[in-house]
């Protein structure tokens, strides 16, 4: 049987109400960190965001995407506790896109950071005006189905993260963030894909292949993540979502919104041992 996701009346839809029930929650489990040593330098973590959220599939319907809020939000709350402060960027300098239906609404330290944040969220810094990683302790890249549409082609963005790695300067993604990594080989770069023996997690083609069977999803992928990343040389080591998180070298990558929790736990130190390191 299929269950169909919710039609707005603009025709659009978001999942539907049973599979938001199942799959979004409320509130984060995040508990708060003491950092013996928190960073107190100037070096901030660019935050890069969509400005797109909608996303169409292969039938025509159009997803209701953008950045999945705990996604964003859960790694983004370690980080603070280790200092860091953030610089939020999209594609065009564009608003950010959240996926609303998905936004944790009692959880009282998300609404706050938002809060932080809500001028920049709302102006954020346009990619192409970043010259270079010299003023950033870190790139995040938050997951959500609107990681897909227009940061993969982002030439601006496949430089700075050249840029990244070359320097060895940590780099966080998770669930469908990871297509974002995609700009790094888009025409317009005259590079390769410097990811290419390195290992990572993402949300899984297989699981994308099954949710329009529930309604979260109105229809088959436009393209498949996993698969397009295996092309180009990474290796996603996930066969399914578990929450987990991976590290190989200066990439840190999550399998879903479920690691977004465990992200934030490993990636903070990391960032902050190698802004010491190189201060």
């Amino acid at each position: 049987m299929v269950i169909w996701a919710q039609k707005h009346n603009d025709g659009t839809f978001n999942p539907s109400k049973m599979t938001k029930f199942l799959f979004t929650s409320d509130k984060t489990t995040y508990k708060k960190i003491d950092v013996e040593e928190p960073y107190t330098g100037d070096k901030k973590i660019l935050c890069v965001c969509t400005c797109d959220g909608k996303l169409e599939m292969k039938n025509g319907k159009v997803f209701n995407s953008g950045n999945h809020p705990i996604e964003l939000f859960g790694p983004m709350l370690y980080m603070r506790d280790a200092g860091f402060k953030f610089e939020i960027a999209t594609g065009s300098g564009k608003p950010v896109v959240l996926e609303m239906w998905a936004y944790p609404k009692k959880d009282a330290t998300v609404k706050e950071i938002h809060d932080e944040y809500k001028d920049q969220f709302e102006n954020p810094t346009s990619i192409a005006d970043i010259k270079n990683l010299d003023a950033y302790a870190a790139i995040f890249i938050p997951g959500g189905h609107g990681a897909m549409i227009n940061l993969p082609t982002n030439v601006a963005l496949g430089h700075l993260l050249h840029e990244a790695h070359e320097k060895a300067l940590p780099t966080v993604t998770l669930c469908h963030g990871p297509a974002a990594l995609l700009s790094t080989c888009t025409e317009g770069t005259g590079k390769e894909f410097p990811y290419k023996d390195y290992k990572s997690m993402c949300f899984t083609d297989k699981t994308d292949a099954f949710t329009p069977k529930i309604g979260y999803l109105p229809g088959d992928m436009p393209w498949k993540v996993q698969e397009s990343l295996e092309k180009v040389g990474l290796a996603v080591v996930n066969k399914s979502e578990t929450g987990a998180v991976h590290v190989d070298r200066e990439l840190i990558t999550g399998d879903s919104p479920g690691a977004a929790i465990n992200l934030g736990k490993v990636a903070a130190p990391i960032i902050l041992k190698h802004v010491k390191e190189n201060s």
